[in-house]
């Protein structure tokens, strides 16, 4: 244990070594940059570019200064010194954290078009579609003064527009259209089809978000396929057990677990012999259990909303709807048909990728964000990142309240209220961090039976999202939001113009409310890090009870004496102390599903890599020909005496062995979803779930490009191949007719506050 922090300590040293070499070179470019203030643009451009040699930037001081310079003369932003030491610790591949209102946004592009002049295409990875097209349109001026280019990608993009914009210098683009277009992109069988070009950097906003919160989503890719076994009866059954009675639901209210009554129960109604049988147990009690999972530990409004008869997942760590996120077919279909909606077509899952694995494809990563120093050791254990700490440019002024600690859920909530009324009173504009829309609602409502309006930004009108954060800084402003990470806007004091600052400041500034502790403190320091902005004054506030999720989660079983006064507070420091040590154990839980996940995803990531890699051989060149020709010498020799093109043919070859290779893999991805849906019965005949599972992939995965390629020559034999090419779809071998793509929520529990244990309407009283 010694030699380990005496490993992070060495460490931390050295990234202070390196923040010093940074900030001496700032201090020296200021003087380069006024030499630079009397030369014309295309001279300051051409110093840049003289600074950088063979890829590398040999003249850090006068590069930095260049950027300063035409920052300030496109932007009229003329950059702090933080902000230039952020820039060079990017371009050294760290990730930086910065504390709200420090100018990321800036940082981030200088730092781009730092990487772009010395040759590298870099993608800008963002949280959302609006992020990626602000950030690239706001700078803009600042890439093209260096003859840069620079494009945005978004959700509705076609794929002429995406190509368009993937051949810029500087891509901003959202993670997840990044990695489905790395899908899509391997789904074609012509590479001038794919749209994707190959980039050298990513640079990440939000990175302890994309890099490790939502590391391990899967993005997935599905084609159609009609659905032949019916839920609804399923669905029907599981809708009328009784908890209690039929099944249990664990302590942290993330699994639900059949009763020997409630087995019974279902064999009964759906006329089974046993749900535990070798027939049964991979399918119907698969269904059974994913019915379940939707009646009994899914909520509207705090998991999902529903819309216009169509179901939206709430992402729960940004508290938006996830446009293309869907949870698994099998649930997926649970819920919906539990709401009585139309339940969606079921498709098979063509391929996949978790964000961590899209990440590794680059052989550059760096990041930027609020809160880095809490994922220090993910991101040194997944990336091997460095985390750079800046400075902010002017002290921190903010008040940080103590939690204020109820007995029950009602109390809290009750005394939420009375705090925003208090402050609302004074015109100091109040800022409330909820973690669900349900909360945030409530909330809503309790506060205008008191005569007060406020704002509510949550999953149901995120569209509004700038407006209502820009003026959450108004006099006398009171706004509600779900999770204010990666929000992406400035709340500036008095509102967007500033007009009325001076009356805010003496009010104290932006006051934040936070309903509950998170799960993770980084989520609560991001809360806290909207107010006291460039040094702005400000306050924090965050109420805990002991009712709240992290506590009855990072606490069970652990017996607690304490005592409240009248109104339900608790001030005992032992009580202070063990809420902190709940959310401690509440993380560690976090890092542990991680980590867990991760073991599971490994496997499958390094065999996806054996399949990019063949996929790349046959598509790039006459390998799939050379094959079938060797295996198949009188079809080979057929199909040339009838005269078809040799073109013709190598492309013939590529498309069969192409749609095999895909199936084939296809084939092994959902065989091994059923096998990790199951997996965990292992562990009844006393086998390791995760050794058997990689046992399982290794042994299945040996036949796949086998049964590839058998499948291929079998087709090369008897499908139609003419001047025109082969014919696969008259031959039953069509591609799905129509994909689309979407985020598996794994873990749809996960990030919650308390409004599960407090009982949805009626929390706030």
């Amino acid at each position: 244990m010694a030699g380990f922090k005496w490993f992070w300590k060495a460490m931390g040293a050295q990234s202070e070594r390196n923040n010093k070499k940074s900030k001496a070179v700032v201090v020296e470019s200021m003087s380069r940059a006024e030499e630079l203030s009397g030369a014309d643009d295309a001279a300051v451009a051409a110093t840049a570019r003289g600074a950088v040699r063979d890829g590398t930037i040999v003249d850090k001081h006068i590069f930095v200064a260049a950027l300063a310079v035409a920052s300030e003369r496109r932007l009229g932003m003329h950059p702090f010194k933080v902000q230039s030491q952020a820039v060079l610790r990017l371009l050294e591949g760290d990730v930086i954290q910065m504390a709200t209102g420090e100018g990321k946004t800036l940082v981030g592009a200088m730092a781009a078009t730092g990487f772009a002049l010395a040759g590298k295409r870099v993608h800008v990875v963002t949280v959302n579609n609006y992020l990626a097209a602000r950030d690239a349109e706001w700078m803009r001026p600042l890439v093209e003064f260096f003859g840069l280019s620079v494009a945005s990608v978004a959700e509705k993009m076609t794929a002429h527009e995406r190509r368009e914009a993937y051949a810029g210098d500087i891509v901003y683009a959202p993670v997840n259209e990044l990695g489905f277009d790395v899908l899509r992109d391997n789904q074609v069988t012509s590479r001038k089809d794919a749209v994707q070009a190959p980039a050298d950097v990513a640079l990440v906003d939000e990175a302890d978000s994309v890099l490790v919160d939502e590391a391990l989503v899967p993005l997935v890719l599905a084609g159609t396929r009609v659905d032949e076994e019916p839920t609804g009866l399923i669905t029907d059954v599981v809708s009328r057990l009784v908890e209690g009675q039929h099944y249990t639901i664990d302590d942290d209210r993330r699994n639900a677990f059949l009763t020997d009554a409630g087995a019974a129960y279902v064999e009964e109604a759906l006329g089974l012999d046993s749900l535990y049988s070798d027939d049964n147990i991979g399918t119907v009690l698969v269904k059974v259990n994913l019915a379940l999972h939707a009646k009994a530990l899914l909520i509207r409004d705090i998991h999902y909303i529903v819309t216009d008869g169509e179901l939206q997942l709430i992402d729960a760590a940004k508290g938006r709807v996830a446009d293309l996120q869907r949870w698994p077919d099998g649930l997926q279909a649970a819920v919906e048909a539990k709401e009585g909606l139309e339940v969606s077509e079921g498709g098979r899952i063509l391929d996949t990728i978790t964000l961590q694995e899209l990440m590794r494809r680059y052989p550059e990563v760096c990041g930027m964000t609020g809160t880095a120093v809490e994922a220090t050791d993910q991101l040194r254990q997944f990336y091997d990142l460095h985390v750079s700490v800046i400075d902010r440019n002017k002290p921190l002024i903010r008040e940080d309240d103590p939690e204020f600690i109820y007995d029950t859920a009602e109390r809290k909530n009750r005394a939420i209220v009375d705090t925003v009324l208090e402050l609302h009173h004074t015109g100091q504009p109040v800022l409330v961090g909820t973690h669900d829309v349900a909360e945030s609602e409530a909330l809503a409502a309790a506060l205008q039976a008191k005569g007060v309006e406020s704002n509510v930004l949550n999953a149901k009108n995120d569209a509004e999202e700038a407006r209502i954060v820009a003026e959450a800084g108004e006099y006398g402003r009171v706004t509600v939001s779900t999770q204010m990470a990666g929000r992406g806007t400035d709340i500036k004091l008095g509102g967007v113009d500033e007009a009325d600052r001076e009356r805010v400041v003496a009010c104290g500034g932006l006051a934040v409310i936070g309903t509950s502790l998170h799960r993770t403190s980084r989520l609560d320091n991001q809360l806290r890090g909207r107010a006291g902005r460039q040094g702005d004054p400000g306050r924090s506030l965050t109420f805990v009870s002991l009712e709240d999720d992290v506590v009855t989660t990072g606490g069970a079983g652990e017996p607690l004496e304490y005592s409240a006064d009248e109104h339900g507070l608790i001030t005992s420091k032992k009580v202070r102390d063990f809420v902190q040590h709940c959310q401690r154990v509440t993380e560690g839980q976090l890092l542990e599903i991680h980590a867990q996940t991760w073991k599971y995803n490994k496997l499958l990531a390094d065999q996806r890599t054996i399949i990019d890699e063949r996929r790349a051989q046959l598509l790039d060149t006459p390998k799939a020909w050379k094959e079938l020709s060797v295996r198949a010498p009188e079809r080979a020799a057929e199909l040339q005496e009838a005269a078809v093109p040799q073109g013709v043919l190598e492309q013939a070859a590529r498309d069969i062995m192409l749609f095999h290779l895909d199936l084939s893999w296809a084939d092994h991805l959902e065989l091994m979803d059923e096998v990790r849906e199951s997996i965990h019965l292992r562990a009844v005949a006393r086998e390791t779930p995760l050794t058997e599972y990689h046992r399982i992939a290794v042994r299945e995965f040996k036949d796949v490009a086998q049964r590839a390629v058998d499948e291929s020559l079998e087709a090369f034999n008897s499908v139609l191949i003419d001047a025109n090419g082969v014919h696969m779809d008259d031959a039953g071998l069509a591609r799905p007719s129509a994909t689309w793509t979407y985020m598996v929520s794994d873990n749809p529990l996960s990030g919650q506050g308390n409004s599960v244990v407090s009982g949805i309407g009626n929390i706030f009283r």
